[in-house]
């Protein structure tokens, strides 16, 4: 076994060593996101029927991403540890494992794009030919030519799990920049393209994402020397499991969600069409809100798994409360802007009158929700850092997928929409019991062992 000399992550002062780690990755997300939100922007200047579309597409790629994100989950807290132990060769198969699972996870969105997005969009809009249309040309460029997204989670986590959350926002600042300058080109037909709607935004966002890919491979090469890149058709079967151990209820859990979203669509096309474009819009608000607390948790795995390998509890410990402090404070500064401009926000969106009443109601509605939840992700992230991915599902599955279907659908019967906002809120309160409970169990049965 090659030595290796001590990470930071197992040195450093744990506060400023969480910003540092954090605060790039957070940028990171923000291009990522805006991005996101910018094709909706551009989107809903086509119609509200392909911003409808884009809503119903959304959950759809959330099951797509679960995929890459279980691998991701997985590969960081193995990878992490593996360094924390100092053993190099367990570092170089698990990269090698986690390649192999990134190109399958690939292979298994292309058959599902090409045999299920039509029938998919057609269930949704109730046969309404022009949102499905809309849709379709979408989602299948996405699936079909989204070898960049899922090599972009596997490359952009060795980033992580080393602490080099520079290189990272490199990546995927380069997968933003590519995609907005790109999305206007294409989606409205400049420089001599041809218009070509929602299927412009999707050439846009894979070309943008294959561009960070590359870039994440090439990085890694040159400048993450302590995480050696390699690949092979015959992975080892134990780092496989040790990926998966942890990947797949990730990907279960985050699958689930993508379903709640469907489940939810459903249950507002029985409003109305206006009604899913305003959540189709709510989901990329709760994203941007959402940034600080998903980067401070992308930076909190590496540094709670690092030294949980290397036997420091008490760095553990102090990692998970700096977490909750930073995470409150910058997700309340989000949830104050969104409860005063909301209105500006739906403007971006070419809203109708309608469209604004509804949005300015969810907007103010969820944003409570969204503050309630940073408890449940920090808690559900610890989980995954200390390797048992079963706690996150089970908190995850209960905050976002089983309570909010639930009241939403009992909720719904009402007839008022503003109760189906409140179904989200409502979550979140009741899972506040559940994610302490669970947390005080890893803390008896795995940190103080």
């Amino acid at each position: 076994m090659e030595e290796l000399k001590e990470n930071r992550m197992g040195t450093e002062a744990i506060p400023p060593l969480l910003l540092k780690t954090t605060i790039p990755l957070m940028f990171s997300l923000l291009a990522n996101n805006l991005y996101n939100m910018v094709d909706s922007i551009f989107i809903s200047h086509v119609g509200e029927d392909a911003l409808t579309a884009l809503s119903m597409a959304s959950p759809v790629q959330q099951l797509m991403a679960a995929l890459g994100c279980g691998i991701a989950v997985g590969l960081n807290a193995a990878v992490s540890k593996a360094l924390g132990e100092q053993n190099q060769e367990k570092v170089r198969r698990t990269t090698s494992a986690a390649i192999f699972l990134g190109i399958c996870s690939w292979l298994i969105i292309i058959l599902c794009g090409i045999l299920f997005t039509r029938s998919y969009f057609f269930w949704q809009t109730d046969g309404n030919p022009v949102i499905a249309e809309y849709g379709i040309s979408y989602l299948r460029i996405c699936m079909i030519f989204s070898l960049g997204q899922m090599m972009q989670w596997v490359f952009d986590r060795l980033i992580i799990a080393s602490g080099k959350s520079m290189l990272f926002l490199a990546t995927l600042g380069t997968a933003a920049v590519v995609n907005l300058i790109l999305d206007p080109i294409l989606i409205f037909g400049y420089m001599g393209f041809a218009p070509m709607g929602t299927a412009g935004a999707a050439i846009a966002t894979v070309i943008g994402q294959s561009c960070g890919a590359v870039l994440g491979v090439i990085l890694n090469i040159r400048y993450n020397k302590e995480i050696p890149v390699s690949f092979t058709w015959k992975p080892d079967v134990h780092m496989l499991l040790n990926i998966l151990r942890v990947g797949i209820p990730t990907s279960i859990m985050q699958g689930l969600v993508s379903f709640m979203g469907i489940a939810v669509n459903t249950i507002l096309y029985g409003f109305s069409s206006t009604a899913v474009a305003v959540y189709g819009i709510c989901a990329r608000i709760q994203n941007l809100a959402g940034i600080p607390v998903h980067g401070i948790d992308n930076g909190l795995i590496p540094i709670i798994a690092y030294n949980y390998g290397a036997r420091k509890r008490e760095r553990v410990d102090e990692s998970i409360r700096w977490a909750f402090i930073y995470a409150l404070a910058l997700t309340g500064i989000v949830i104050v802007f969104l409860e005063a401009f909301p209105a500006p926000i739906l403007y971006l969106f070419d809203a109708s009158e309608t469209m604004l009443s509804m949005g300015t109601q969810a907007i103010r509605i969820l944003a409570v929700s969204y503050l309630l939840s940073v408890f449940g992700l920090v808690i559900g992230t610890t989980f995954q850092a200390l390797g048992n991915g079963s706690y996150s599902m089970y908190l995850t599955v209960a905050r976002q997928v089983v309570l909010p279907i639930g009241f939403a659908f009992l909720l719904a019967k009402t007839g008022n929409l503003w109760m189906v906002w409140a179904a989200f809120l409502i979550s979140e309160i009741i899972a506040l019991p559940l994610a302490f409970f669970l947390f005080g169990r890893i803390r008896h049965t795995v940190l103080e062992q």
